[in-house]
């Protein structure tokens, strides 16, 4: 099956063209310019209207809550909001019930995952036993089946356990993702033990200035170490709505913004958290944030004069860098995962509108920029927009 997507802005890391893209059996076949003439025979065309394709997004950072919660949400539920939103790969949390720590389990789930045939995914296994505070999982038997680890929605509060999972980290060849509260004081301690021990470490979720200077330091130092930012911590700032870590203050807000223009933060992450509603109204922190993502980003780096190659990179390129993934460039040879956006779009986000399960959003009403059309994962068209609402 050969696809042609023509009349379209070609953007990506490596910068903005106007082209054509040819996708055969899953892959780029060939990036054509904009009056390249093409010779090949295909199957399909699709007109892009003008509109930019973009890598599919790489989501370094979501819980799926499957297996174990699907009253918040199913693999199914939330990969199809995810596809809406543009992401076409997930790094998913381990902390579901029973918690993904051996790997019978997480197996399971990369099954689903393929049997579903939406996103792709990347399953984080815990790193220690049932969030223990000591007891390690077995790094050997899970690293054929993934390269991230984390104990995410519970910080690692034992060193002499942090200290072993940097090494192990180095040892096997696998990414650290932490998550710290309090935050600064534990990625400051963090830091120093990745000086220490080495080892692959990369901060979720990054909500504060001060945090953002530790990292800086580390960065200079040669460590080797990424960390992520939400769409909600860079688009509010002290709001009441319980997410964790909490919405910051504004120069916080403002001190993130500028670590992307300066390149200090690495990638993108959503952090999409669903829960019940009976869940939220007990406390339960998060967000429910894959649909809306993209715009909510795109809103912040058009106010701010950020370039959308900046975005592309942080939403694509980065995370599968970081991952070791051959992916995240409109570019031949590499996978047809694409997204197609309207960058002149402009409306109210709707909760009442999501695919998700869920609909834990505090920002009902909030007007919004750049959407997306259509998502390809493979060369398949697996989310068209046809006119839906955020």
């Amino acid at each position: 099956m050969k696809t042609l997507i023509k009349n379209i802005e070609i953007v990506d890391a490596e910068g903005l063209r106007s082209g054509k893209v040819l996708i055969e059996d899953g892959k780029i076949k060939k990036v054509y310019k904009e009056k390249g003439v093409v010779r090949a025979a295909y199957d399909k065309e699709i007109d892009g209207a003008g509109h930019v394709l973009m890598p599919g997004f790489i989501d370094m950072h979501c819980h799926l809550r499957d297996p174990g919660y699907e009253y918040k949400e199913t693999m199914e539920t939330g990969m199809k909001a995810a596809l809406k939103g543009g992401f076409t790969s997930l790094v998913a949390m381990a902390n579901t019930k029973p918690i993904i720590d051996n790997a019978e389990i997480l197996e399971k789930n990369l099954k689903k995952a393929t049997d579903l045939d939406l996103c792709k995914l990347i399953q984080v296994s815990a790193v220690t036993k049932n969030f223990s505070e000591e007891e390690l999982v077995d790094f050997e038997a899970l690293r054929t089946l993934t390269n991230v680890f984390s104990n995410d929605g519970v910080s690692i509060l034992n060193q002499d356990t942090m200290v072993k999972g940097l090494k192990a980290s180095a040892e096997n060849d696998f990414i650290l993702l932490t998550h710290c509260d309090p935050e600064t004081a534990l990625v400051k301690r963090d830091v120093e033990l990745l000086e220490s021990y080495g080892g692959h470490l990369h901060v979720c979720h990054i909500s504060k200035k001060d945090t953002l200077e530790v990292i800086q330091m580390a960065k200079q130092k040669g460590l080797d170490i990424t960390c992520e930012v939400t769409p909600h911590h860079l688009f509010a700032s002290a709001m009441e709505y319980r997410v964790n870590p909490p919405f910051r203050t504004y120069p916080d807000r403002r001190s993130l913004i500028e670590g992307i223009k300066d390149g200090m933060i690495d990638m993108c992450g959503t952090d999409h958290a669903p829960h019940s509603e009976e869940d939220k109204q007990n406390g339960a922190p998060g967000i429910n944030n894959f649909e809306m993502a993209f715009s909510m980003y795109y809103t912040v780096f058009n106010q701010n004069k950020i370039g959308l190659e900046k975005l592309s990179e942080m939403l694509s390129y980065a995370p599968a860098k970081r991952m070791g993934i051959k992916a995240g460039l409109v570019k031949e040879r590499y996978p047809a995962d694409l997204v197609l956006v309207d960058l002149n779009w402009a409306g109210k986000i709707n909760p009442k509108n999501f695919i998700s399960k869920s609909r834990n959003n505090p920002f009902g009403g909030e007007t919004l920029k750049g959407k997306v059309l259509m998502t390809m994962v493979k060369g398949n068209i697996k989310y068209d927009d046809n006119g839906s609402t955020l």
